[in-house]
Formats: C-alpha cells, sequence, structure tokens
C-alpha cells in the first residue's frame, strides 16, 4: 500500500495518525469518532474514483 501513496502521502498518512493521537490523548471517544470519521470519507473517496475510472474504461 505505501509504495503507491509515495512520500508525500506517506507523510500524510503520519500526520493523520499523529493527529488521532493528540486527540486520543486528551478523549478517547472523540478520537475514535474522528477514526471513524476518516475511516468512512476515505471509502467514500475510493468508491467515487473507482466509479470514475470504470466509466472511463479504466478498470
Amino acid at each position: 500500500m505505501f509504495q503507491n501513496l509515495g512520500p508525500l502521502g506517506i507523510v500524510g498518512f503520519v500526520i493523520v495518525l499523529a493527529g488521532i493521537a493528540l486527540i486520543a490523548y486528551q478523549n478517547l471517544l472523540i478520537a475514535a469518532g474522528m477514526a471513524m470519521i476518516l475511516a468512512g470519507l476515505g471509502l467514500v473517496v475510493k468508491a467515487l474514483i473507482t466509479g470514475v475510472m470504470q466509466s472511463f474504461g479504466m478498470y
């Protein structure tokens, strides 16, 4: 997975994890909610990209 992200994507992923860890340090329940929001957003973006690629016949 990480070879597809590139260096900038890996840095972004680390920053997201650090942000969730910082929130979890203060309140675990809010951090769990934020993690669920990010996971859901990632699934929606993946579905949108897959749909667009299928419409162009690339996938």
